[in-house]
């Protein structure tokens, strides 16, 4: 075909560019104008027209402000990882005491770390020096910040020195679940560090359920242990005759599942800081309703409608931290798009967004005329339930 024939056959083509000339129909990109952010909402509004994480943190902001101010909505915060000991602690103690979040689930290890900063004790910079220098003095490193093991000893001393009252089954045999601990825990803590507020004692404030799926791998699991085994009092034959700890995580799914099947007005939200098994263990109520639901159950199987995630993993490794929401509703998690629902995920660490994410937010309510409400919300004894 020659050159002539070429342009020819181009210009008889049935394709068009018509209708996109000027980009009609299409959501226009604008340059990030540091001059006209006066704040961080500022800042958030003007990402969401760039590009690349970016954009996906200023829908972020988008999605939260609805999840939050929606006639209704029930608000689900997953937290992972060393968040904590990070310094972001904070962060979740003003928006469970604004009353933002009506249930936490998070891991025993970050919430030990609240309670030692919740004690007056502190985390540091990580010192230049081999971890077997550290071992030997008492330092325990988490990647470039480290926890003192005196301050884990004085969590223990409190867990000790309250042992019946955070474990009851030990005197009257039943069992409870995780957030009955934290629950009880976050109350001594307001008594003896009044002073202070960590994500367990505001939560026991207002009355937020604290759940910790995988409960047994944390200091607070180990400190009971340790307990039962004190109890016994065998010290050449530590384990003989200890029985162990009266604990039920199956209370907490229980409990967990009757809060969000008895929800039936606003939308069901989940704000995702990370993965594993917190993030996974609040999805999953969604489908346990649909398969009571088609197996003749008469239950509300309400799916996750509103998410945010902030989360560095990409989903191509195939574990759940880096799974997208959009592939949970195939497991009958979240509500499609075309169906009202509405996400936006953010592939950052938590430290670099989180903190922006929030105060943008927040900012964005005030100028709204909104105001923390500090909700009370019902406490539960799930032992009885």
């Amino acid at each position: 075909m020659s050159k002539e024939e070429h342009i020819s056959a181009l210009q008889s083509s049935s394709r068009s560019k018509a209708p996109w000339s000027r980009g009609q129909g299409l959501r226009a990109l604008h340059g990030l104008n540091l001059d006209a952010v006066n704040d961080f909402d500022d800042m958030l509004r003007r990402m969401s027209h760039t590009s690349f994480q970016g954009r996906n943190l200023g829908r972020a902001a988008d999605v939260l402000e609805l999840m939050f101010t929606e006639p209704h909505n029930m608000v689900i915060l997953t937290i992972s990882g060393a968040l904590t000991v990070a310094q972001q602690g904070p962060i979740f103690v003003e928006l469970i005491s604004s009353g933002l979040v009506d249930i936490v689930v998070g891991t025993g290890a970050l919430m030990t770390h609240d309670v030692v900063e919740n004690m007056g004790f502190s985390h540091y910079e990580a010192p230049r020096q081999s971890d077997a220098e550290s071992y030997q003095e008492g330092i325990c490193r988490v990647f470039d910040s480290v926890e003192l093991e005196t301050s884990l000893d004085s969590f223990e001393k409190l867990v000790a020195s309250n042992y019946e009252r955070l474990l009851p089954a030990v005197s009257d045999g039943r069992p409870r679940g995780s957030a009955d601990f934290c629950r009880r825990l976050g109350q001594v803590l307001l008594e003896t560090h009044p002073q202070h507020r960590s994500i367990l004692s505001a939560a026991a404030e207002v009355g937020v359920p604290i759940y910790i799926p995988a409960f047994t791998d944390s200091e607070m699991a180990l400190n009971l242990l340790h307990g039962r085994v004190v109890r016994a009092g065998h010290r050449q034959d530590p384990f003989r005759g200890v029985e162990p700890v009266p604990y039920n995580g199956f209370v907490d799914l229980l409990d967990f599942t009757r809060r969000i099947e008895s929800h039936r007005a606003g939308n069901l939200c989940i704000f995702t800081l990370g993965g594993g098994v917190p993030r996974n263990w609040a999805q999953q109520v969604a489908p346990t309703l649909d398969i009571m639901q088609l197996d003749g159950y008469r239950v509300h199987a309400p799916r996750f409608s509103r998410g945010v995630r902030i989360c560095p993993d990409p989903p191509s490794w195939g574990h759940l931290s880096g799974c997208t929401y959009e592939e949970g509703i195939s497991w009958a998690k979240f509500l499609p798009r075309s169906e009202g629902g509405l996400y936006a995920e953010v592939m950052s660490d938590a430290t670099l967004v989180l903190p922006l994410l929030v105060k943008g937010v927040l900012q964005r309510l005030a100028k709204k005329g909104w105001v923390p409400a500090h909700r009370q919300h019902p406490t539960v004894d799930t032992a009885r339930r």
